[in-house]
């Protein structure tokens, strides 16, 4: 066991200059100087490991000389620009080499889609470096690797002839760099793919340098043909620089630096690297499901029989301690507190739920004044408008879902309502039926010219009522006889030429004997003495008075 140095340490440190997705670089390019130091690549020098990190700004991540690989940290790390000079220093006092950074900088000036470069100076690169054959196509590995440029380094890159030689010998998509005598360069859209690339070349220079050592020469190897031997895709996209087609899910190398960020992360680097593919399927859990800890049940103790104690316990004893072991395997969701009794200085110890003490630490406020949280700039006259419009809707029913489209108005179907505007016409309701529709002319001017008769009797009997009575009672009493008389068969008459009327039928005059199509029977039953009759007798009592 030993103390290891954790990469990401950028929790307590913030520099003021940090772009958008800085804190991430840093991590990345410092997990990448420890793999370097893991897997034996690491030299105190002649490599140097850059990252871009604003194009905007043409702003460079750089190791600081005199830190070794496996010191680096995210906040370690130090920031330069095109021409070397350093913009943010990091956590330590240590400076930058210019001359060393010289290279990374004509690479990057000459290749802005580039944005990692990866130098590897080690004995098998460094010996293919100096071989005139260069990379031979030995292996899947050397496949892998693509398209080949060299160039002719002498250690500085300070005349511009030497920038421009480098900008023709490196082309626009080359993605791997043979320093004569000086190693190779990886380049990379992204850390993951320049450092994808830069394990291909360690491991395809490996295999040239031991096969060219048994085989005694070039000319006793099998060389691959580049056309008929296609290299596989790497992990699971295609080797063609930019990866954000439709058919690409992951750039190059995503998974496979993943993987190693994982390593890294269980040996306790602490990477801070941000996962995109999780491992692990999360299945789904239950509500009662509790994780056990380990503490509680991995490890048992048993008998010399073999068997576990627990099991030669009585069952109320087996009970009792599933119940305990359930018990402290349940989440802790009750919390100690102490409360204050009546009388001071005296405090109780209670168990409650942390719901219930969250709730009850709460800060309460005091409202000082009714509109204490309305919003600044308020009109209190728009308040009460919006106010009183609410309540007429409120009142008259006309709350609606919003604005109505007006897209279909002028669109009729048949199922479409009838328009607003014109109101439909409500039938009349039917008028009832007409009683004398039935009567023919005939019996109608019957009825018509008994009516009129009535209506002469009675005035005729109206005006004899209005002559003055006459002293002479024997005449009166014929008069009246005689009246009487006249009147039966009047009626009698009238009774028997008659048509019948309709039930619901009312004779227009007001006759005292009623409608005329009741029976005579009736009439004879219901017969009273007329008006004038009466009068008479009235005054033949003042008379004999």
């Amino acid at each position: 066991m030993m103390m290891v140095t954790p990469i990401n340490d950028l929790h307590g440190w913030e520099p003021g200059s940090m772009v958008k997705g800085e804190r991430l670089m840093r991590c990345k390019l410092a997990s990448t100087h420890r793999l370097f130091d893991l897997y034996g690549w690491a030299l105190i020098s002649h490599t140097c490991l850059t990252l871009r990190v604003s194009k905007e700004q043409e702003h460079f991540l750089v190791l600081p000389d005199g830190l070794a690989y496996s010191e680096v940290t995210g906040s370690s790390l130090v920031k330069v620009n095109i021409l070397g000079e350093v913009v943010e220093k990091g956590s330590t006092n240590l400076g930058v080499d210019a001359e060393k950074f010289s290279l990374h900088s004509a690479i990057y000036s000459a290749r802005p889609d580039v944005r990692c470069l990866l130098h590897l100076h080690t004995p098998a690169t460094a010996a293919v470096s100096a071989m005139k054959c260069g990379l031979l196509p030995l292996s899947h590995e050397a496949l892998l690797v693509g398209d080949v440029a060299y160039y002719d380094y002498n250690g500085v890159m300070e005349e511009e002839e030497e920038r421009v030689e480098l900008q023709k010998s490196l082309g626009p998509t080359c993605k791997v760099l043979v320093l004569r005598n000086h190693g190779i360069v990886a380049l990379g859209e992204s850390v993951e793919e320049a450092f994808y690339t830069i394990y291909h070349i360690q491991a395809a220079c490996q295999i040239q340098v031991s096969a060219l050592c048994c085989a005694g020469g070039e000319q006793n190897l099998i060389l691959l043909d580049r056309a008929t031997h296609k290299p596989n895709p790497a992990g699971t996209v295609g080797w063609a620089g930019s990866t954000f087609g439709p058919l690409h899910k992951s750039r190059i190398g995503e998974h496979e630096f993943e993987a190693l960020m994982r390593t890294l992360d269980n040996l306790g680097y602490r990477t801070g690297y941000a996962y995109r593919f999780p491992v692990l399927l999360e299945r789904s859990r239950m509500r009662r499901e509790v994780e056990v800890p380990a503490t509680v049940t991995a490890f048992h103790q048993f008998d010399d029989d073999g068997v576990h104690p627990a099991l030669r316990q009585h069952p109320f004893a087996q009970r009792q301690q599933q119940e305990r072991t359930r018990w402290l395997n349940t989440p802790n969701t009750y919390q100690k507190v102490s409360q204050e009794q009546a009388s001071p200085g005296h405090q109780r110890t209670t168990w409650l739920k942390t719901e219930e003490v969250t709730q009850a630490g709460s800060t309460s406020i005091k409202i000082e004044n009714p509109n204490q949280f309305v919003p600044l700039f308020t009109n209190p006259q728009e308040v009460i408008e919006t106010r009183n419009k609410i309540r007429q809707q409120n009142r008259q029913d006309m709350k609606t879902a919003g604005p109505q489209s007006q897209v279909l108005a002028s669109v009729i179907t048949e199922d479409s309502p009838p328009s607003p505007v014109s109101p439909p016409k409500v039938p009349p309701e039917p008028e009832p039926p007409n009683p004398f529709n039935q009567l023919t002319d005939q019996e109608l001017e019957e009825y018509r010219k008994e009516v009129q008769r009535k209506q002469d009797g009675g005035t005729n009997e109206e005006a004899k009522t209005d002559s003055p009575a006459i002293q002479n009672g024997g005449e009166e009493e014929k008069q009246t006889t005689e009246e009487l008389e006249k009147g039966m068969k009047a009626l009698s008459t009238n009774d028997t030429s008659s048509p019948p009327a309709p039930p619901t039928a009312k004779p227009q005059g007001g006759t005292p004997e009623g409608s005329p199509s009741k029976s005579p029977s009736k009439k004879k039953k219901k017969f009273k003495p007329p008006s004038f009759l009466k009068k008479s007798k009235k005054q033949k009592e003042k008379a004999e008075v």
